[in-house]
């Protein structure tokens, strides 16, 4: 083909427009430019939720069942990013400015308190979505220690810092943020909105949990940004919240990429962006808000008012309840309480606890009285651990001899072994009280088979016999075979017990003493019971 041809082309394609019709020319030229990607709709997009959105998601980020972007999911020392999947292009030929846009997106922010929370996040144009270098915690998965600042970042950002670092002069740890390049913010301000009644502002939580709408804009001509906020619902404020006079020209020559980035520190937080839309030389179309949503019901809900009345009752009882508890313990622990002291120590394996005493006697009730003594009352009892029968005698403190003598000799006593002495198992002390656990003998006393007219009891003269033999056997032991002298000194029919088989044995060592072999007793008064002791002493109760 000819060069002449070739360049007769474009003139015939030339006088074929002028000669058409100046409507169907109008049609043609309308057709030609809508196919360029700024008429067409390629520099403008909107979500209204995100199920299905084809969005280039990294780090913990992620879109939920129910389409919601969730840039972070309360993982500690983590970061998410989510961009648009295509970049978009800023340049404005041919004077080298760029193009204005607009961004409005719905956000909510989850902590546990809303000033102990995990960072923040970032809405971001920058010319690479690769952020694998970035660092999470303060820096926001936009930058690191490095590169914090440098002009070669070709980063635009607006902060939603819910941490205040002084590394970067934050205002606090509820602000909003310009950043170009690095997180020393160009300007930045506490989060919330300007009325437009009354230009008062109006403090928001950034880490409430509840919805909040942002609005950025920049103007290419003027080089002018401004930040909005208000809650949900509400329409832009027309006072900016932040605003900051600067050429992102330098910045975002070229093709940039537009999205999110957040970052999670030593706490829980989790960052949720709701709706989305952008627009590049072009208003940021409308988010559909009857079609974003729902949070997950982690954040705090409201309370109702009969949880505001119930919980302080409820907490009062609780206080009671537990108080009263307390104080039954205490008075249990009191109840069982006994005594102790040094020269116990020595007799320390012959102890019961008063707590099984009260339980083997059944909190000695009359229905297991025994008998009643000069020094006290006797009950039959069985011990909770062993189940083994025994006779508990019940003796005040308010005794002729000191307590500490007394039980030191009965004590002693426990360690006599014959078979014809009642077998001392232990004692216990217990506030004013001493009580002596003995062999359980089954027939009871002698009294009751040589006075009780009533029950009409008689005992053969061979059982006599026997009995006599075996408290006589009883003595000798006590007087000359054991180590030590011991001297009963209340020798009568009621301390001789008798087993199943009428066995004697002799009982009551309240009133014994102990010598040393070849010791000369001092004694400085009678004891024992009148009509047991010899006749020449019962009158004057002197010893001779």
């Amino acid at each position: 083909m000819s060069s002449v041809q070739t360049n007769l082309r474009p003139c015939i394609f030339v006088k074929l427009l002028l000669d058409m019709n100046p409507l169907l020319l109008l049609l043609h030229l309308l057709f030609f430019l809508n196919l360029s990607p700024l008429a067409f709709g390629n520099h403008q997009f909107a979500y209204s939720g995100f199920t299905g959105a084809n969005l280039t998601l990294d780090g913990v980020a992620s879109i939920t069942p129910n389409g919601l972007l969730e840039l972070t999911n309360g993982t500690l020392r983590k970061k998410g990013h989510a961009f648009h999947p295509t970049p978009f292009s800023f340049s404005r030929a041919p004077n080298g400015t760029i193009h204005s846009f607009a961004v409005t997106y719905v956000f909510a922010i989850y902590c546990i308190q809303f000033d102990i929370c995990g960072h923040g996040m970032a809405f971001l144009v920058a010319k690479t979505n690769n952020f694998s270098d970035a660092m999470p915690m303060q820096y926001l998965g936009l930058l690191n220690i490095y590169n914090n600042g440098n002009a070669s970042n070709h980063l635009f950002a607006i902060e939603l810092d819910t941490n205040k670092n002084d590394e970067f002069k934050d205002i606090n740890n509820n602000h909003v943020g310009i950043d170009v390049n690095g997180l020393h913010s160009v300007n930045s301000s506490s989060a919330g909105y300007y009325d437009d009644t009354n230009g008062n502002f109006h403090n928001l939580i950034l880490a409430s949990y509840k919805m909040i709408q942002v609005w950025v804009e920049y103007d290419g001509h003027r080089t002018q940004i401004n930040v909005t906020l208000a809650p949900l619902n509400m329409a832009k404020p027309f006072k900016p919240l932040v605003s900051a006079t600067y050429n992102l020209s330098s910045v975002l020559s070229g093709k940039a990429y537009v999205g999110f980035s957040s970052s999670t520190g030593s706490f829980i937080a989790r960052q949720y962006v709701l709706g989305w839309s952008f627009g590049l030389n072009m208003p940021a179309p409308p988010i559909d808000v009857t079609k974003l949503p729902k949070l997950p019901h982690e954040g705090p809900r409201p309370r109702s008012k009969v949880l505001e009345i119930m919980l302080p009752i409820c907490t009062a009882t609780f206080v009671l309840v537990v108080g009263s508890i307390v104080i039954l313990f205490i008075r249990r622990r009191l109840r069982y309480a006994e005594l102790r002291e040094d020269w116990e120590v020595e007799f320390g394996p012959h102890r019961f606890s008063y707590k099984d005493l009260f339980h083997a006697t059944e909190g000695f009730k009359n229905k297991n009285l025994l008998g009643i003594g000069g020094f006290g009352r006797v009950y039959k009892g069985v011990l909770p651990t062993s189940k083994l029968e025994v006779a508990v005698k019940r003796i005040s403190h308010d005794s002729k001899q000191g307590m500490k003598e007394f039980a030191s000799e009965v004590v002693s006593i426990g360690c006599l072994q014959h078979r014809n002495l009642v077998q001392l198992h232990g004692y216990c002390r217990r506030k004013g009280e001493l009580f002596l656990v003995y062999e359980y003998m089954a027939n009871g006393s002698l009294d009751k088979y040589l006075y009780d007219q009533e029950r009409k009891l008689t005992l053969s003269w061979d059982e006599r016999f026997q009995i006599i033999k075996g408290i006589a056997s009883g003595l000798l032991y006590l007087h000359d075979e054991w180590e030590r002298v011991v001297l009963h000194r209340d020798i009568k029919p009621s301390n001789v017990l008798l087993d199943d088989r009428m066995n004697g044995y002799l009982g009551d060592f309240g009133l014994a003493r102990l010598y040393d072999h070849g010791a000369d007793p001092q004694t400085t008064h009678v004891v024992g019971t009148i009509g047991y002791l010899a006749p020449e002493l019962a009158p004057a109760r002197q010893p001779h």
